[in-house]
């Protein structure tokens, strides 16, 4: 089975900045868009930032360009996600996802398959 294992969610202040990881069971990791996804309470899910197999391509959503970076370890089957810069309203529950196969990147939650349970953000004022 694929399962998808996030991390390094936690409490910062604005305007710091935390690195989340995921870890994916899988040899075949390296073949496949991997995006990062969050849900804030009450609010639905939406697209953070998703890197292509091949790593030279990201896509980031406009609220998180320029502070989150995007980026993978194929040999570790991992993927990153370095957050700066970080503001209240980034709080949630940020939710790692496997994407399509060889693809350039997607910001489309239907074209992703399998999903993590996802890592705490919290961001205080």
């Amino acid at each position: 089975q694929v399962q998808l294992v996030e991390s390094g969610g936690g409490l910062v202040q604005a305007g710091g900045s935390l690195r989340l990881t995921c870890a994916a069971s899988e040899r075949t990791f390296s073949r496949y868009t991997m995006g990062w996804f969050r849900q804030a309470p009450g609010k639905e899910r939406g697209f953070v930032a998703s890197v292509s197999w091949s790593g030279d391509g990201t896509r980031y959503a406009d609220s998180v360009k320029g502070r989150f970076t995007i980026s993978r370890d194929n040999a570790k089957n991992t993927v990153y996600l370095q957050m700066n810069s970080l503001r209240p309203e980034d709080t949630a529950v940020y939710t790692c996802a496997r994407g399509p196969p060889y693809s350039s990147g997607s910001y489309r939650a239907e074209e992703y398959a399998y999903w993590g349970q996802g890592t705490q953000v919290t961001v205080s004022s």
